[in-house]
């Protein structure tokens, strides 16, 4: 806490700007020789839900790919809650409360609903319970019978049951890939409304990669725009639309 002392002479307290709850800071990655990111920088806190866009190439999914621990990142830093992260792997991450969707939602088809979710409860210790699993059910709206084969479930059920197994180890942070993709418009209503919930009502960060502008433009506080794997726009969506380098790169078509 630093003070400051007005004009009259009164001391102020003044605190300290609050640490967002996660940031990555400078990232770069290069892959099989070629750079990927280039000094990528973006930060998220609780309750907020931050868009991620940018044309195909962009390095949007590889970006997730370093924040989640599957990739390390050729240089820069990732911090989570206020700890430096950069070094753990995505498993550690995930049982410090970074949880990842992805864009293609895979289920363990040779699974019922009722046995992924046993799995999920006791893919590493502390083992969760049923009511884990009845809390997050609830929270994610998904009450498919726990006998019915996973196979059968539709691209919208799959993404419920694989987020359903991620919320009910509460974590503080979701990195999204493209959650409406293979979803029709009644849908990603529907998944609008949850993302909303989680952000909002729960307190959760939240980052998004997504195409659907209409999505992002009802539930993102910010859109970062990424090209040729440097960020190159970050704002509300209406500003960033409107950011000559997004247009060149992006939204040329948009009117």
């Amino acid at each position: 806490m630093v003070e400051e002392e007005t004009s009259a002479g009164v001391t102020n307290q003044l605190h300290p700007p609050s640490t967002p709850l996660f940031a990555c800071k400078d990232i770069s990655l290069d892959l099989g020789g070629r750079e990927i990111l280039k000094d990528i920088s973006l930060q998220v806190d609780r309750g907020e839900v931050l868009g991620v866009i940018g044309p195909n190439g962009a390095g949007k999914t590889s970006l997730f790919e370093v924040l989640s621990g599957r990739h390390t990142a050729k240089s820069g830093s990732v911090i989570f809650n206020g700890q430096d992260v950069t070094a753990l792997p995505l498993y550690q991450r995930a049982r410090i409360g970074i949880g990842r969707t992805y864009q293609t939602p895979v289920v363990p088809e040779e699974l019922t609903v009722g046995e992924s979710f046993k799995a999920a409860r006791q893919a590493y210790k502390p083992y969760l319970t049923a009511q884990e699993e009845s809390w997050a059910r609830g929270l994610v709206r998904f009450w498919i019978d726990p006998n019915e084969p996973t196979v059968l479930l539709d691209t919208l059920d799959r993404r419920k049951l694989l987020l359903c197994c991620l919320m009910m180890r509460r974590p503080s942070l979701l990195l999204m890939d493209e959650p409406a993709a293979g979803l029709i418009n009644s849908e990603v209503d529907e998944f609008d409304d949850l993302i909303r919930i989680l952000a909002k009502e729960l307190d959760l960060a939240i980052v998004i990669v997504e195409h659907r502008m209409e999505l992002l433009d009802t539930i993102a506080d910010r859109v970062m725009v990424m090209d040729a794997g440097e960020k190159i726009s970050e704002g509300d969506l209406g500003s960033v639309l409107q950011d000559p380098r997004v247009r060149a790169a992006y939204f040329e078509d948009i009117h």
